[in-house]
């Protein structure tokens, strides 16, 4: 049985040499968040369960109660999805090679073209980077993480960011920017392509709304909403991963032969006239207010541009009256705004029932690596 090896390291060379390594025996690589303090990295190697741990010195040590994984699978990423409790994401070569055949064919890369990587390794938005180069033969720079001046100075011509980091660059400077993580900004330069997906999906599978060649989307009924109401988002393709590291395969309708079964996701959303899906968020962030239903994202586009709104995050907290009532979560700006203030903002672009009834003021919002908020620390 191959064995799991965790990867200890930063980015850099001596990763990417490691990596190499552990796909030239047939083992599968898991790569551990280096901002992790102690106690957080081995719980999640707890969880995980690698065979052995990868440090930069080469060495590789016996993880205690470690599982090896099946022939063909390439990585194992850790996903904290909704819950906060870590899960082990098994995707495979074929997966991971599929995704990078699809992604290179959509963005026209060429052997001129040099990708940098400088999300998180131990995200599958900063990993795919990584993968898709080594499938593909393109040129790769790795960094350990971002830094400003380090990806102004680069010589790559496409990169991976989230929106946060897009603020921070020039985005001139590349030929491509795909943009996953948070929600987009309102504005995006014309080089930016903006990306649906997840870990389970090894990276992103839609770009800009339109599907990558080889991947399939439907849209089914989530509960009882009406023709005009978007359904959950279902997906097949070559690249999905392979099973849970501690579950079932995550897939329906398929044979268990049949890798290419179809994924529910738990986005919903719809496709436009224009043929272009769109995604409106969570099935599980949804808030039915008095019957209505309030998307969080929606309502956090507009908050955000209130000028005492630094940073902004919206969800549903119960109530006895309307069943759920829309919590603002703000970071103020130059000064506290007031709750009256913050609903007449978002009663002048949308519906009534989206404006909060209740304003919590916080120095920061919980987020991922990736920019996305992390929903379940704001309800507890």
């Amino acid at each position: 049985m191959p064995n799991l090896i965790a990867l200890d390291m930063p980015g850099g060379p001596e990763f990417l040499v490691a990596l190499t390594t552990i796909w030239e025996r047939g083992d599968a690589a898991f790569c551990v968040d280096q901002r992790l303090p102690t106690p957080a990295r081995h719980a999640v190697l707890a969880a995980i369960a690698p065979t052995h741990v990868r440090s930069v010195d080469g060495s590789e040590i016996p993880w205690p109660g470690g599982r090896g994984v099946e022939e063909g699978d390439a990585l194992v990423l850790a996903s904290s999805g909704t819950t906060g409790a870590p899960k082990g994401i098994v995707l495979t070569h074929d997966a991971v090679a599929a995704s990078a055949q699809a992604s290179s064919a959509r963005l026209g890369v060429t052997t001129s073209d040099h990708w940098l990587a400088c999300l998180p390794l131990s995200h599958v938005g900063g990993l795919s980077v990584v993968t898709r180069a080594l499938h593909t033969g393109t040129r790769l720079t790795v960094h350990p993480g971002f830094d400003p001046d380090a990806v102004m100075a680069s010589e790559a011509t496409l990169v991976s960011l989230v929106a946060t980091a897009l603020r921070r660059i020039d985005p001139a400077r590349f030929r491509v920017i795909l943009l996953g993580g948070a929600a987009p900004p309102e504005h995006l330069p014309p080089n930016a392509v903006t990306t649906y997906g997840m870990t389970e999906t090894g990276s992103g599978v839609v770009y800009d709304g339109i599907p990558l060649d080889g991947v399939e989307i439907e849209i089914r009924p989530h509960g009882p909403e009406s023709r005009t109401d978007p359904g959950e988002i279902w997906v097949r393709a070559p690249m999905l991963l392979r099973c849970y590291r501690s579950g079932p395969d995550a897939r329906t309708d398929r044979d268990p032969r049949d890798r290419n079964g179809w994924f529910p996701t738990g986005d919903l959303g719809r496709f436009g006239t224009d043929g272009r899906l769109s995604v409106h968020g969570r099935a599980g962030d949804l808030i039915i207010t008095g019957g209505e239903n309030v998307w969080p994202e929606q309502v956090e586009r507009v908050l955000a541009t209130h000028p005492d709104v630094a940073d902004v995050a919206v969800a549903g907290q119960p109530d006895p009256e309307w069943g759920h009532k829309v919590v603002a979560y703000v970071v103020p700006g130059p000064q506290a705004p007031d709750l009256q203030a913050l609903r007449d903002h978002v009663r002048a672009e949308l519906p009534a029932y989206c404006a909060p009834r209740e304003l919590v003021l916080l120095t920061e919002i919980p987020r991922t690596a990736l920019g996305k908020i992390t929903r379940h620390r704001l309800t507890g």
